[in-house]
């Protein structure tokens, strides 16, 4: 049996790779669809509430109002010397490849996945009008072959997110 539950959360990111618009910082406010896979023991299988109180705070923290971004991608040393030369406090979610539509797909399968939830697939909404549907067997090929995520010239680097708050120094 499947359960679906749509949430959202707003971000900015930009795709260094591309020459057009999309090279440049901009933002979108997501729409997730998630497919969870359940067992059903009697009347119910599981409750909306039961994914929506680790779906929604995760999302909240690690990606609503983040910008995401490569590892790889310069404009993050530029990011963390500013924030080492004003102490201001930038909330980023760190990729270990280009931050397309589809690797934000593959991440969140992976990050729910590890929350302890069975996926079946998942929708990002980018725009009204553009979606990705990315299902297990796409994560499963994904993980298998990881380069397919990355640029040619990416370092291998833990996906994580990182909060830069770094005090200016006297």
């Amino acid at each position: 049996m499947l359960i679906q539950k749509d949430y959202k959360f707003y971000a900015a990111h930009r795709n260094e790779e591309l020459d057009d618009k999309c090279r440049n910082l901009h933002g979108h406010r997501y729409g997730l669809t998630c497919f969870f896979e359940v067992e059903r023991s009697g009347a119910i299988s599981t409750l909306f509430g039961d994914f929506d109180r680790v779906i929604e705070p995760f999302l909240k923290a690690e990606y609503d109002h983040a910008m995401l971004i490569n590892s790889s991608d310069p404009l993050l040393q530029a990011l963390k010397w500013h924030t080492e030369r004003t102490g201001e406090t930038l909330k980023l979610k760190l990729f270990d490849a280009p931050t397309s539509v589809e690797n934000l797909a593959y991440q969140l399968f992976t990050e729910i996945t590890e929350l302890g939830f069975r996926l079946n697939r998942l929708e990002v909404r980018e725009t009204d009008t553009s979606v990705v549907i990315y299902t297990r067997e796409d994560w499963v090929e994904d993980s298998r072959h990881p380069q397919q995520r990355r640029c040619a010239t990416a370092p291998r680097s833990d996906a994580e997110s990182l909060t830069l708050s770094l005090a200016t120094s006297s």
